[in-house]
């Protein structure tokens, strides 16, 4: 178990099951907020609003709440590559959208790579039609590798 904090406030905790349905419905939440940034109608990835889907990660260690002076405001989804243990990929990252354009993704994110300094690659895939997280991950470092279809494949080399 971990919590690391930053510079504002944030920490970023291992969440725990009691948390999983306020978690699915910040996931929501956030998610569909992606009409206004490329959407061509509100949802979001696979079981976005599914508290079953949030428990699951959870057991499996792979959900971190984002936590705002003891408010869970978001959460974020890594895992390690299965045959590469440098590698970690970001799933999904969200945050509630009243805590939008605060840095708290930002914060979070340099927070959760701090806490596996062990890796050396970040991956990821965001939908080609979102600027919101197109922009975001080229502003905390991700450099675009590949477009395939509908999706952008981002990298970030730390620990070179």
């Amino acid at each position: 178990m971990f919590t690391l904090k930053g510079n504002n406030m944030i920490s970023v905790e291992v969440a725990n099951r009691h948390n999983a349905a306020l978690l699915a419905a910040i996931s929501k939440k956030a998610f569909d907020t992606d009409i206004f940034v490329g959407g061509k109608s509100i949802g979001g990835p696979p079981n976005y609003d599914s508290v079953k889907w949030h428990k699951k990660m959870i057991d499996q260690g792979n959900l971190s709440s984002i936590v705002l002076e003891g408010e869970i405001i978001g959460g974020i989804i890594t895992f390690h590559d299965k045959s590469d243990k440098q590698i970690m990929y970001v799933g999904r990252i969200f945050i509630d959208p009243k805590f939008h354009k605060h840095g708290y993704g930002v914060e979070a994110m340099a927070i959760i790579e701090k806490a596996n300094s062990v890796i050396k690659y970040w991956r990821l895939e965001t939908p080609d039609w979102n600027i919101r997280t197109n922009s975001f991950y080229k502003k905390i470092g991700y450099i675009e590798m590949e477009r395939k279809g509908h999706s952008v494949f981002f990298q970030k080399v730390v620990n070179p």
